[in-house]
């Protein structure tokens, strides 16, 4: 079913059920007589629906006004005004006013609120009552010496029905999301002719008042009233409503707070109906003082009324300093939320503009205006630091990308290929530069020079360490051929200054490949893997001492035949892990080259092997290989 149509017939059944259930169960009477609370609802299911809601309203009204007998030249004339009057709430609503914060769907969140929900309800009860007043008047002669208190019934029925329907009303839309918002009007209007406007409803209502108590009453003045009233009413009623309508929800401290203060006025409110409409109570009143029953209900309401004005204006006016000196700052301090954003600086000046007038305070506000200030700031400074730190890491991050690209050139990048033998090597940091390094060059036209080292710790000490030594090899193999006074001069050129204590393990050997000896020093360094045989083995050599850590040691030289295959290593290699700490190790490592086919590359596989080992497990140490074979061609 359209929403539109739902907006209709709620009203309708509502005002049909109320108005013949009230008539009929609880012996109602006309002309405003004893309760009628229908009247009430008129305003709410307007405020609610808008202008659906008042049309779905008065329809019902008119149609239990012809059955409870009221002429239908009344019944039609009351439905035309009811109908204003209904619309006038939902129009008062959603219009702006000065000190009013936003405005929104009808919700009783803030003293603003609810003293406009009151404010509503008092206009409208003064209009409907003091138009089918008149109205009886015109139309029901008999009625004429009772005007005043018709009026009077139909007031305090209205006032009372309306607050307790429109609290009732208002907390269940919200549940539920079921009310009319209008759409922001882009007409052009005069806003100063709609003021004009308002204010002469309001002014011809209290002349009205005054003239009905002061001046005798007559008809000619009575149609003359009822017509300026209904000319002003029906013009407001046609100003576009254009204020921006506020319709996100959120939970809010005054929210809650006005719904303990709602709450305690519904009670009154339905004390106030109970007592009234009571029997036995009216009755024993009756009997006691000199005043008729309908005299009796009357000054109940009125006393019930006048307790409830008693306790509204101080409780509204409490609330009201609350929401000045406690809601208003802590939600002036919540806009920070929109300041605030990842990474950046809070714009702190217009929230220090904000905070400014809490901050000579001396109560907890100025002091929490006085800690956001400082939070801003502090915050502001850390940014700030963050800015510069991020500044520095791309710096330093684009220095260790050209760090990289200078340790990776200095390292071999193509494979040596002769009738003698393929020299090959990889090498992957853990990190940007590590402290890996590997290099094979030839000494002359017999010698070829392999080596394989491994700093101490990673990065970039490790990698100053690494390259420092690459160099200096190099520098030593041009004078010395020995691989252990070349290891004996490199320690002790490492031991020099070394205050970091930083070493490194290092296996340097030099194959001949006419006599197809190798001869190789190590220090400290894993042992490599030798193919004799057709099999992979690790054979037992000197280990050595690592480089920079006891001056003046005499390392060894070792020699060996080698016809095959050599294969060097760090221990990145062997001591990668998998997710259960499972090191891939130097089974792993033969068992692979044994099994591998020598006539093609062997890094990629490997690599590949160890990765299907680790199951991506990131890595945490260097990983260098480097590999001699020899063809017997």
């Amino acid at each position: 079913m359209n929403d539109k149509i739902k907006k209709i017939i709620i009203p309708f059944v509502l005002m049909m059920i109320l108005d013949l259930g009230i008539y009929y169960l609880h012996h109602g009477s006309n002309f405003g007589g004893g309760l009628s609370p229908h009247v009430g609802l008129l305003v709410i299911l307007g405020l609610l629906f808008g202008p659906y809601g008042a049309l779905g309203a008065v329809i019902g009204n008119l149609i239990c006004d012809m059955i409870r007998g009221y002429y239908p030249s009344l019944s039609l004339l009351s439905a035309v005004f009811s109908f204003g009057i209904s619309y006038l709430g939902y129009k008062l609503w959603y219009d702006s006013y000065k000190g009013r914060s936003e405005v929104s769907r009808p919700k009783l969140n803030n003293t603003s609120n609810v003293i406009l929900f009151f404010g509503i309800i008092l206009i409208c009860g003064v209009l409907y009552s003091l138009i089918h007043g008149k109205l009886f008047y015109l139309l029901y002669p008999d009625t004429i010496s009772i005007t005043t208190l018709i009026e009077l019934r139909y007031f305090l029925n209205f006032i009372n029905s309306s607050a307790l329907f429109g609290i009732i009303g208002i907390w269940l839309s919200n549940k539920i999301n079921f009310v009319h918002i209008p759409e922001k009007s882009e007409k052009k209007f005069n806003l100063k002719l709609y003021k004009i406007l308002g204010t002469l409803l309001i002014l011809s209502l209290v002349l009205t008042l005054v003239m009905d108590y002061t001046i005798k009453m007559n008809h000619y003045r009575i149609l003359i009233e009822l017509i300026i009233i209904g000319i002003l009413l029906f013009s407001y009623l046609r100003k576009p409503i254009t204020s921006d309508i506020y319709t996100e929800d959120y939970d809010s401290i005054p929210e809650d707070i006005m719904n303990i203060f709602l709450l305690t006025t519904l009670f009154m409110v339905i004390f106030g109906i109970i007592v009234a409409s009571d029997h036995t109570l009216i009755t024993a009143i009756d009997n006691v003082l000199p005043i008729n029953r309908t005299e009796v209900v009357l000054s109940m309401m009125c006393f019930i009324d006048i307790l409830l004005l008693i306790f509204l204006i101080p409780s509204l006016t409490v609330l009201k300093y609350i929401e000045r000196k406690v809601i208003e700052p802590i939600l002036s301090f919540a806009k920070i939320e929109e300041f605030i954003h990842e990474n950046e600086k809070i714009e702190s000046d217009g929230l220090v503009k904000i905070y400014s007038k809490y901050i000579n305070e001396k109560t907890e506000i100025g002091t929490l205006a006085r800690s956001y200030t400082e939070l801003i700031k502090f915050n502001n400074n850390y940014i700030e630091n963050i800015h510069k730190i991020e500044g520095e890491k791309e710096r330093i991050k684009a220095e260790l990308e050209i760090a990289t690209k200078i340790q990776a050139a200095n390292l071999p990048t193509e494979p040596i290929t002769t009738n003698n033998y393929l020299v090959d090597g990889y090498s992957k940091p853990a990190k940007e530069v590590g402290g890996d390094f590997f290099d094979y060059y030839e000494l002359d036209n017999e010698n070829l020079a392999i080596v394989i080292g491994d700093a101490s710790g990673k990065g970039v000490p490790a990698a100053i360490l690494a390259m420092t030594t690459q160099v200096l090899v190099k520098q030593l193999l041009k004078t010395e051929k020995d691989p252990s006074k070349v290891l004996y001069l490199l320690n002790n050129l490492l031991c020099e200054n070394n205050s970091e204590t930083m070493f490194m393990t290092l296996w340097l050997g030099i194959y001949n490949k006419k006599t197809k000896k190798l001869i190789f020093s190590n220090a400290g360094h894993e042992p490599p893997l030798v193919k004799k045989n057709n099999k992979f083995i690790f054979p037992t050599i000197d280990s050595g001492i690592v480089l920079g850590i006891m001056e003046d040691y005499e390392f060894l030289t070792e020699e060996k035949d080698l016809s095959q295959e050599i294969v060097l290593y760090t221990d990145g290699i062997t001591d990668a892990n998998n997710d259960e700490n499972e090191m891939y190790g130097k089974d792993n490592l033969s068992k692979f080259f044994n099994k591998f086919k020598n006539d093609n590359e062997p890094i990629t596989p490997l690599l590949n092997d160890i990765e299907k080992f680790t199951k991506d497990t990131e890595q945490f140490d260097d990983m260098t290989l480097l590999y001699l074979k020899i063809r017997n061609d």
